[in-house]
């Protein structure tokens, strides 16, 4: 269970930019109880801001505790939080069910400017060894991120551009680990050094190298495992000897899963001019990384025959007749390898008068990635995306608060190879928003707009399939607005009672309009439209937050009702021996509750003892088409911790019910019980965040999947996993 920040003093409005205001003083931590600092949310102009109800914060110990190669499994034990664990080195969040195209993740408050989103096997370039704090924004937060957080946002900060100047002149983290079941370790540093009383540079780097993951059992899910063994006794029984070694050497798979090896480093460098009238600052880093793509039975296909367009009827694991020019991706493995540099800058200036402030931020970033079959290159990637922010803020006056800006990026993508799925590109999209705060004795009324442009275009889209396309050329451009509004009752003096309704609109990526092609990550041949629509969202969320005595706790209940919702469903028909999936539009129904509570059982003479808990269950429908793909299942989390003095404890366990609301090309998942425990010791006391901390994750070794993974069927979670981290700070 990680801290949320009921009793933060800011929440974020805009998380773009830096504070230079002094730290609060300690207080006692918002859900574990202890003398932490109080968590700090990055937007300074507002108390708390109740549109986005189901904030989460993960920070310090918890950051430490949990710390894993991809942002996704880092937060997949927040309420209302999944992850999409396409493997040890691709996984990124899911929040209430949605991911992809309708959620952003941030880093510093712009986005991470890599593919993150196009596609699942896409790693996310934020390097949580090098994070501070990760913050989590479910509801309506299209209205301050842009439409691709119409299911939420996730922002990650880190101090490559300093925010303050360090007290002693000086600061330095570096954070080690060790995991078992990856046989991995990692490290990191980061210096911040001030040159003059106003003056901060900052150095970062980090590297981690895993080997291929340990597993709870087999390899694959009882249902795949079936279809392999299946397929392995007709083959035999047709005479077909390697075919069926092939799919009995799949079935027989445990222990480790294959090809799921990562190896990541990163580099960064930053400085900061801090003074009384502002900040100003900028940044350059680097990001490589290579991971494999674990393999799904089945699934081979060639490039160079003529496929088996038009066929009806395939079946999951279902083998292909292969030419001697076609490439079979079963016999070798594939692994992408990634590169990002990318510069960021960020400034500040505090006003009299009207405005309390002006904020800029902006970020550039040259990204690539090459898909590898084996040792020979398959696709290439490449993508240059610029994106900038301005924030005003207001001057608080008789209970009104606010902020005003404009939002403005642009995306160049390109892919070359063999399964270029989705042709050249660009997105050019900007959009200006408010939000507004009054405050009338016990009620909260908020208030927020946006107005959004996009172009989306492309010079050879392939209508139609394989030999029949036709190539043209299609400009789309699309004007969305949002917009959203909240009232709150104090019932109490620190418990809040809230409604919020929203209505977001959203335009289509260039990966839902144009793609056209096979797909070796999901093994499927993925059709766009590029006649769809925008996208468009009417929400309702009812929260109930705050600490009463010795109990903190938040809750939350939701319901979305989608208009042309763009969702990507199996036609019954293959193409390169493979199924063919389309982006369609329909309506869908979100619906669904979260909750988070501690309670305090003993906090007196220095020892604290804490219960908590995590809740969350989510409903999806489509309409005329049944369940919606990859909806995680109801999940209950509850844990006890004990801290005393330098030392701590924790216990917990997870339950996930078995997941059998299935679209139709999709198996159902069975549930898992899993057992996690940690034991922590701080050298110099509790208030240095000098730290060692022992784990042990799923400690029973169980078999454990996500739903919400397009590959849960053949990559499961790993097993049981013994950790020694460490972090040093001074």
């Amino acid at each position: 269970m990680k801290k949320f920040a009921l009793l933060a003093t800011t929440v974020l409005a805009s998380p773009a930019l830096a504070q230079s205001a002094p730290a609060p003083e300690p207080a006692r931590d918002a859900v574990h109880g202890d003398d932490n600092r109080v968590i700090i949310v990055t937007a300074d102009f507002i108390d708390e801001l109740d549109l986005l109800a189901g904030t989460s914060v993960v920070t310090g110990d918890d950051l430490l505790r949990d710390i894993e190669p991809q942002i996704g499994d880092v937060l997949a034990d927040q309420p209302g939080v999944s992850a999409t664990s396409f493997s040890p080195g691709a996984s990124r969040p899911v929040l209430r069910g949605l991911q992809g195209e309708r959620v952003r993740v941030l880093t510093d408050g712009i986005g991470t400017l890599d593919v993150s989103n196009t596609s699942v096997d896409h790693a996310v370039t934020i390097d949580p060894l090098v994070t501070e704090r990760i913050e989590i924004f479910r509801g309506p937060a299209a209205l301050l991120f842009g439409s691709q957080a119409i299911g939420g946002a996730v922002n990650a900060l880190d101090r490559r551009i300093p925010r303050a100047v360090p007290e002693n002149g000086y600061h330095f983290d570096a954070i080690g680990s060790y995991s078992s079941a990856y046989d991995g370790t990692s490290g990191s540093a980061a210096a911040d050094v001030a040159l003059s009383d106003q003056f901060v540079v900052h150095v970062d780097g980090s590297y981690r190298k895993t080997e291929d993951v340990e597993v709870g059992g087999y390899v694959l899910s009882p249902l795949l495992r079936a279809e392999q063994l299946a397929v392995a006794a007709e083959e035999l029984e047709e005479g077909h000897l390697e075919e069926a070694e092939e799919a009995q050497e799949f079935a027989d798979l445990r222990g480790v899963l294959p090809n799921s090896a990562t190896e990541t480093y990163t580099l960064g460098a930053g400085f900061a001019l801090i003074n009384d009238g502002g900040s100003l600052g900028a940044s350059v880093s680097y990001f490589d990384s290579r991971y494999g793509v674990p393999a799904r039975p089945g699934t081979e296909h060639a490039h160079g025959d003529e496929g088996e367009e038009g066929e009806e009827g395939h079946d999951e694991g279902e083998d292909h007749d292969h030419d001697d020019e076609g490439h079979d991706h079963g016999e070798v493995p594939v692994s992408i390898d990634l590169k990002q540099y990318r510069a960021d800058l960020r400034a500040e200036v505090f006003t009299d008068g009207f405005l309390e402030k002006i904020k800029f931020r902006a970020g550039f970033s040259d990204y690539q990635h090459t898909e590898f079959e084996g040792d020979e290159v398959g696709t290439v990637f490449e993508t240059q995306g610029f994106e900038t922010r301005v924030e005003l803020v207001q001057t608080q006056r008789n209970g009104w608060r606010g902020v005003t800006g404009f939002q403005a990026s642009t995306r160049a993508f390109s892919a070359v190879g063999a399964e270029a799925f989705v042709p050249p590109n660009d997105t050019d999209q900007y959009g200006l928003f408010t939000l507004q705060e009054f405050e009338i004795g016990r009620i909260g009324v908020e208030a927020s707009g946006r107005y959004e442009r996009t172009d989306v275009r492309s010079d050879s889209v392939a209508i139609g399939l394989e030999e029949d396309a036709v190539i043209t050329a299609v400009d789309r451009s699309f004007d969305a607005f949002s917009i959203a509004g909240g009232i709150n009752y104090a019932i109490a003096p620190e418990v809040k009672l809230g409604l919020n309704l929203s209505r977001v609109e959203r335009a289509p990526s260039a990966e839902e309009l144009f793609s056209n092609g096979p797909h070796i990550a999901t093994q499927a041949f993925e059709v766009g439209d590029p006649d769809l629509e925008k996208e468009s969202s009417l929400g309702v969320e009812a929260y109930l937050r705050g600490e009463t005595g010795a109990a903190r706790f938040q809750l939350a209940a939701y319901y979305s009702r989608f208009d042309n919702f763009i969702y990507e469903t199996d036609t019954g028909l293959e193409a390169d021996g493979l199924p063919l999936f389309q982006f369609l539009q329909s309506d869908a129904d979100y619906y669904g509750v979260e909750a988070q509570a501690a309670y305090d059982l003993i906090d007196r003479d220095g020892l604290t003892v804490t219960i908590d808990g995590v809740a969350d269950y989510t409903r999806a429908e489509i309409e005329d088409d049944g369940p919606a793909p990859r909806i995680p299942a109801l999940r209950v989390l509850g844990g006890v911790e004990a801290s005393r003095d330098a030392f701590g404890a924790r216990v917990e366990a997870e339950w996930v019910a078995d997941q059998d609301r299935t679209a139709s090309f999709e198996m159902p998942t069975q549930g898992y019980t899993m057992v996690n425990a940690s034991v922590s010791w701080k050298p110099f006391g509790r208030r240095n965040e000098t730290m060692l901390i022992l784990s042990g994750d799923n400690l029973f070794d169980v078999d454990a999947r996500r739903h919400a993974s397009f590959t849960k069927d053949f990559v499961p979670l790993a097993g049981r996993n013994i950790k020694l981290s460490a972090r040093l700070s001074f």
